[in-house]
């Protein structure tokens, strides 16, 4: 086992990723060795560059790629390896990121003080969180190897944000490594990728899905296979439909509702469910999260035991912060709720628009293959079309903010029409 036995079909990027590794390591070794110390590790031969050429190692980095391919998984296990201290482990496979020592393991739980892994359960990453980063970066690591920054929503930075993250990307302290996370390039300001080594990731193949998911997780077989099918290779998204009864539920319920807009009332109906169910996600993640934090917040402000305890005065300001956050965390989750349920209902689509051209490909929903041979006998390839696109322009009208009630009838009413 290794780091980078999580990075699920994508053998270039890890091979790149591994060379810069080893690169980075061969860096750290003979500056410790001329110094006469060590970060918990041995001095060794340098071993020259990949092709001996120039290093792989650079201080930035960009991992794009589409949903659910493992960007941030890439990005993590690269950030373990760049800690990696197990000298047997390097010298057997001639490269770092054995998975097991402890530059490897704190890395990957999150607890490695070199190490800052950055993820928001909200719309958008703001100045003053990215002015805390920055702050961060400059500082030496304390292991004596790399300091480590993995940004896994960097499309989530506002346009101040970009901005404040570029000087630090332009010129970096010394021993510290960008690692940025993205969709697409064009999600990311011009000025930051122009300043970092991109690495495109692909959609990993249904079967390295389903692989990873019975050993990693311990996943029935056939389970593991059927989720990764139905997700079409969404490593985070398969995992949860293998784990959560609620997530296939409310899959279930998502894919019923091509058979039910036959009429306005039908349409409005499943439009209303569907921001229902969305609404109900964030209300699940409130219950289990809100309360928490609150409560945590309170202790530590001093507020009196007891939850109707009053605060100390001038902490109000503290608890208001709090309560937005909250509230914008909510959003996000109903919004990436519903964004899920927009996918699947496309995957059912794609299915129809198989079957009504004979193509030769796997039925991603199976499991209601009755009602996808219904509808692509009842309809022709061009109305499919115009429904896939009736979806993704419900999701593009939520990217742009449009109120999520009016962006879901409107496409179940283009639904119907076809």
């Amino acid at each position: 086992m290794t780091v980078w036995d999580d990075v699920v079909g994508q053998d270039r990027v890890t091979a790149q990723l591994a060379a810069a590794a080893r690169d980075a390591d061969a860096l750290v070794t003979r500056e410790h060795a001329a110094a006469g110390s060590g970060p918990g590790r041995e001095a060794q031969p340098e071993p020259p560059a990949e092709g001996g050429g120039a290093s792989q190692m650079t201080h930035a980095w960009l991992f794009t790629g589409p949903p659910g391919s493992g960007r941030a998984t890439a990005a993590r296990a690269f950030a373990a390896a760049l800690q990696c201290v197990s000298p047997d482990r390097a010298a057997e496979t001639g490269t770092p990121g054995c998975g097991f020592c402890d530059g490897c393991h704190t890395t990957l739980v999150g607890t490695h003080a070199d190490v800052e892994i950055v993820r928001t359960d909200l719309l958008s990453i703001g100045v003053k969180e990215t002015r805390d980063l920055v702050r961060r970066s400059s500082l030496s690591p304390a292991g004596g190897r790399w300091q480590v920054i993995v940004l896994e929503d960097a499309d989530r930075l506002t346009e101040g944000a970009g901005n404040v993250l570029l000087k630090a990307v332009e010129e970096p302290a010394p021993r510290t490594v960008w690692l940025l996370c993205a969709p697409s390039v064009e999600d990311v300001l011009p000025t930051i990728r122009s300043r970092c080594r991109q690495l495109s990731l692909t959609t990993p193949p249904v079967d390295a899905v389903a692989e990873v998911l019975v050993r990693r997780d311990g996943i029935e077989p056939e389970a593991a296979a059927r989720a990764a099918r139905a997700t079409q290779g969404h490593i985070g998204r398969a995992r949860r439909l293998a784990t959560d009864e609620r997530a296939r539920a409310r899959r279930t319920a998502v894919l019923k509702l091509p058979l039910r807009v036959d009429d306005i009332g039908g349409c409005l109906k499943a439009a209303q469910e569907l921001i229902d169910a969305a609404g109900e996600d964030a209300k699940q993640v409130a219950e289990d999260v809100d309360t928490k934090e609150t409560e945590e917040l309170r202790a530590a402000l001093g507020a009196a035991s007891g939850t109707g305890g009053r605060l100390p005065r001038g902490t109000a300001g503290a608890m208001k912060e709090l309560q937005d956050r909250q509230k914008r965390r909510s959003t996000r989750t109903q919004r990436d709720s519903l964004d899920l349920a927009l996918v699947d209902l496309t995957g059912f689509y794609r299915d129809v628009l198989a079957l009504q051209l004979g193509a030769s490909v796997a039925l991603a929903n199976d499991e209601v293959c009755d009602s996808v041979q219904r509808i692509a006998t009842t309809s022709t390839p061009e109305r499919t079309l115009r429904r896939i696109e009736a979806v993704i322009a419900c999701r593009e009208a939520l990217d742009r903010n449009v109120a999520p009630l009016l962006a879901v009838e409107a496409m179940t009413a283009a639904l119907r029409a076809g």
